[in-house]
């Protein structure tokens, strides 16, 4: 009972019913009408021969034989045709629907995965449909949705903890610096300590971004690309805005952060620094160019690594701790879109940011 409850067995059992079905039809149809009756031969003109009494065929008023009772020499339903069609339908209905017994389930399992991809804590699939197998798959897929959500709560845990924990002994490090005389070494510690945390904050708000599950809503992109370069000039840095854009269809958090992020590095490395907006009915496309010394063509993939920085020095005012530009990627990539490194024309590099509308 449990081996014809499985996918092979229904697949089998349609096609099966399908071919005796159509030879029994095809039987059916034979039976009733048969193959047709070859014509009668054709007498010769002005020639009338009787047969003698019970013999040939019976003769009409112009000596031609008569056709048998039922004989029709054109009708359509006679021949292989009818019965051809018949197993023909019959085989064609049985393949969709096996066919459909083999995509249901597969249909659903990418359903199910798509929502999973956006959101961890989408409904489980239901695991009482389809034959055996695509039950225990579903079974399959439900656990380890839950082991999922369970990891990054745990993730959520420990993030926490972490915060917590090294927060509080670097500020009373920072505290206890403070007691101590002025001189060169004071100034290196803190410089330091600062680093330190400047690092922990990085890297707890990396990870709280990838974490992060965000609705989407219309935000205006142009008003969020002018706000940004004019915070960027009220510190004193080079950073014009140009293009218009309509509203976006969008995670506001994330996309802020990807364009904060690129702006940011462009003024850090670049100085004087545009931003570019192009829109069209397709996507819209952020330009983040700088005028700075630029990335090697070999190099570009590798900044977009998790701290990875293009100098040694550890000094965050010079290079950051190499996160920015691994946080811009991954929020591009959440959003739908993308984020490549070109060449700025007359020297310089040029952040480009797609995204679909």
């Amino acid at each position: 009972m449990r081996a014809a409850d499985t996918l092979f067995a229904r697949l089998f059992g349609v096609s099966l019913a399908a071919i005796v079905l159509a030879h029994v039809l095809a039987f059916f149809w034979f039976q009733h009408y048969g193959f047709p009756p070859p014509p009668p031969p054709e007498q010769p003109a002005g020639v009338n021969q009787p047969h003698p009494p019970g013999f040939g065929p019976p003769l009409d008023a112009q000596g031609r034989p008569t056709p048998p009772p039922g004989y029709e020499p054109h009708s359509p339903l006679r021949g292989p045709l009818v019965p051809f069609l018949f197993q023909l339908v019959t085989l064609v209905a049985a393949a969709w629907f096996g066919a459909r017994f083999l995509s249901r389930p597969i249909q659903r399992f990418s359903e199910a995965a798509e929502q999973l991809s956006e959101n961890l804590d989408s409904p489980p699939i239901e695991e009482h449909l389809g034959p055996r197998e695509a039950r225990q798959a579903a079974h399959t897929f439900n656990r380890m949705q839950q082991r999922i959500r369970k990891q990054v709560q745990q993730r959520a845990r420990m993030l926490g903890a972490v915060s917590h924990d090294l927060r509080t002994p670097l500020s009373r490090l920072k505290l206890r610096l403070e007691q101590m005389p002025e001189g060169k070494l004071q100034s290196q510690m803190r410089q330091d300590l600062d680093d330190m945390i400047g690092m922990l904050d990085a890297t707890l708000s990396y990870l709280h971004e990838q974490r992060t599950e965000e609705a989407r809503q219309w935000y205006d992109l142009q008003a969020l690309v002018e706000s940004l370069c004019e915070n960027a000039q009220d510190n004193g840095a080079q950073a014009n805005a140009e293009g218009h854009c309509a509203p976006l269809y969008t995670q506001p958090m994330a996309l802020r952060s990807c364009i904060s992020n690129l702006l940011d590095n462009a003024l850090r490395y670049g100085g004087a620094t545009t931003v570019k907006l192009t829109d069209s009915s397709e996507q819209v496309v952020v330009r983040v160019i700088d005028y700075g010394p630029g990335i090697s063509l070999e190099l570009r993939e590798a900044v977009f690594e998790p701290f990875y920085r293009l100098e040694g020095s550890r000094n965050r005012n010079s290079g950051g701790v190499g996160l920015g530009m691994t946080i811009a990627r991954e929020a591009a990539q959440r959003l739908g879109g993308s984020l490549v490194l070109e060449d700025t024309p007359g020297g310089g590099l040029t952040a480009v940011v797609s995204l679909p509308r």
